[in-house]
């Protein structure tokens, strides 16, 4: 081989293996489980709360890792959306079998909290291994809380299999949980984007409601807090929910979830769910210039039309906006959605409608104050001042809340 074209080889092997160094190698808690042939659940009775989404890094689905290892593995349970992430929200979710013997117990249905006496008489150890998406009104962490009640008083153990929170880089934003507020789409008192990962919250949960809790958070390899998911090497996408469907929903997610409490749609019954908006009485391009006014950072905002085929104005033609994160790294997500509001507030004051549905906006938002300052003409920085006061607090009682470096 002549030299420089040796030479040109070897930096080329050097540059990809930098690539992969940077990129990082992550391994979820069901991966580590694996590696360590799930020897600490030998002998043990199990259950598991998962679904489609419940994969390792390679794709194998968790429940099957159980099973290849022979242990003992008695029926799944599977939260909102069930097993295989394909039922639309709000949708009751019915039991099952996958597989022709493998039993899926709802935890969506008649009751949304495991059957303790279920628990008690048949398993030793419940394990979780759902992917959270970041946002407190996203019922995945609410899942679980239930789950942990009900473990604690069944007496058994919690296993927690962590999973990367894909908006962990982005600061904690957003109003906290009011008590009285609290319901499946807020259960956990943390920030409306709280950064923590579901292993994370499961310790933060049981120091404040369940000290009787035996719970075990089998932790990831590899993870940064400082990294978007697809900064890791091998890591694919895999659908939580049947309208989140890439990172990018996901960033957006926290902006526009709000509008499920108004008569806006979000997105659902589109190829863009909760990347796009509209209602028949927007007009795209005096909302895209009352956006354009408030700079946001990360994100641009483009005129677009579409019709929905479920949800919201189904079959009517809608006007509004497509989002796109231009930085993900500067992007505000609760900032983004509070300035869609009060741009749809002001240009819509006879027309958009933030009360008929007040309730659920409160639940999803946290608190009512949000809602409040909102239709009584606060603007934006006033509002975010008074989420960060509350986000400061929580951050100041709660120092020791993360398990992962930055």
């Amino acid at each position: 081989m002549k030299r420089p074209i040796f030479i040109s080889l070897v930096l080329f092997l050097v540059l990809c293996m930098t690539v992969v160094s940077e990129a990082g190698v992550l391994r979820y808690g069901i991966d580590v489980l694996d590696a360590n042939r799930c020897t600490e659940l030998k002998g043990k009775r199990l259950a598991l709360i998962t679904n489609a989404a419940g994969t390792t890094m390679s794709g194998e689905p968790d429940y099957q890792v159980l099973l290849r290892h022979g242990h003992d593995l008695k029926y799944l349970m599977a939260p909102e959306h069930g097993f295989h992430a394909l039922l639309g929200a709000g949708v009751k979710v019915g039991d099952e079998r996958i597989a022709d013997t493998l039993k899926v117990y709802s935890l969506y249905g008649s009751s949304k909290k495991p059957d303790v006496e279920l628990l008690r008489q048949t398993i030793d150890v419940l394990l979780f291994d759902l992917q959270d998406i970041g946002a407190r009104c996203y019922t995945y962490i609410s899942t679980m809380r239930y789950a942990m009640e009900a473990c604690q008083e069944a007496g058994i153990t919690f296993m927690v299999l962590d999973r990367p929170n894909p908006l962990s880089p982005i600061p904690a934003d957003g109003f906290m949980l009011d008590p009285d507020q609290q319901s499946f789409v807020g259960m956990v008192p943390v920030p409306f984007v709280h950064g923590m990962t579901v292993g994370e919250i499961a310790l933060f949960l049981r120091e404040r409601f369940y000290p009787g809790l035996r719970l075990r958070v089998v932790e990831m390899e590899g993870y940064k807090r400082g990294r978007f998911p697809d900064a890791y090497s091998g890591r694919r996408f895999v659908a939580p929910s049947p309208n989140i469907r890439d990172l990018e929903t996901v960033l957006i997610y926290p902006a526009t979830v709000f509008l499920e409490a108004a008569n806006v749609s979000e997105g659902r019954g589109t190829s863009d769910p909760f990347r796009q908006f509209g209602a028949p009485f927007i007009h795209s391009g005096f909302l895209k210039k009352e956006l354009d006014n408030f700079k946001l950072p990360g994100v641009t905002f483009r005129k677009t039309s579409f019709v929905p085929s479920s949800g919201k104005y189904s079959g009517l033609a809608c006007n509004g906006i497509k989002i796109k994160v231009t930085d993900r790294y500067v992007f505000e997500p609760f900032r983004t959605g509070v300035a869609i509001l009060l741009s749809l507030k002001k240009l819509y004051p006879g027309l958009v409608d933030f009360e008929t549905k007040g309730d659920f906006f409160d639940k999803l938002a946290g608190d009512p104050v949000l809602r409040r300052m909102i239709v009584s003409g606060h603007t934006l920085e006033e509002i975010l001042a008074a989420s960060r006061l509350q986000v400061h607090a929580f951050e100041k009682a709660n120092p020791g809340r993360f398990i992962y470096e930055w």
